[in-house]
């Protein structure tokens, strides 16, 4: 059996990967550190200063763009993309004196095909939905629809995005084919 690039890890020389479960593709470029503990998918692409705490999970495909931040009980689902700057937060009354165990903290889910704009803020304890469009800058305070479109701070819902990225009219009808319609949790694709 032959192998190739695809079915190993790479590590940056100055990329550091603590943890022995991250799936074969994947690619941990310089100066970021998942700490031991964390599971990463196959064929993601951490870059340049990320961290991923030991209590992190994040599906196959996700691209985590430079200087993420992502600390214990996020769970980040496949084809997710969080572009730079994005920063998760785990504890909804941090106090330095007080060390809260890791069953304290509030766990957050960012569902599978999920886009996360430069320098958005998710407040712990929150999920945001599958093919979910989050603008940058925005700061999520309440659980996002599925292809719900939020910006702003706090973010609000402004709208719908289709799985492919555009965002959509009001028939619901994507340029590229989808349709959707609305359901209790967001949007479901018709076709």
């Amino acid at each position: 059996m032959h192998s190739d690039a695809s079915d190993r890890v790479y590590v940056h020389s100055h990329g550091l990967c603590e943890s022995d479960r991250v799936g074969a593709g994947t690619r941990v470029w310089a100066f970021a550190h998942i700490m031991a503990g964390a599971i990463v998918g196959r064929d993601c692409n951490i870059c340049d200063h990320a961290y991923v705490e030991g209590g992190v999970t994040i599906g196959d495909r996700v691209t985590i763009k430079n200087s993420v931040l992502l600390f214990d009980g996020v769970t980040i689902e496949d084809d997710v993309f969080v572009g730079p700057a994005v920063v998760f937060t785990n504890d909804l009354r941090p106090r330095t004196a007080i060390k809260r165990s890791t069953d304290e903290l509030l766990p957050t889910v960012v569902r599978a095909g999920a886009s996360l704009g430069a320098g958005v803020v998710v407040v712990c304890g929150l999920t945001i939905g599958p093919c979910a469009f989050v603008g940058a800058g925005a700061v999520i305070t309440r659980d996002v629809p599925a292809h719900g479109f939020v910006v702003g701070n706090p973010g609000r819902l402004i709208g719908w995005a289709c799985e492919c990225g555009k965002r959509l009219g009001d028939k619901l009808i994507c340029e590229c084919g989808h349709a959707y319609e609305e359901a209790a949790d967001g949007l479901v694709k018709i076709r």
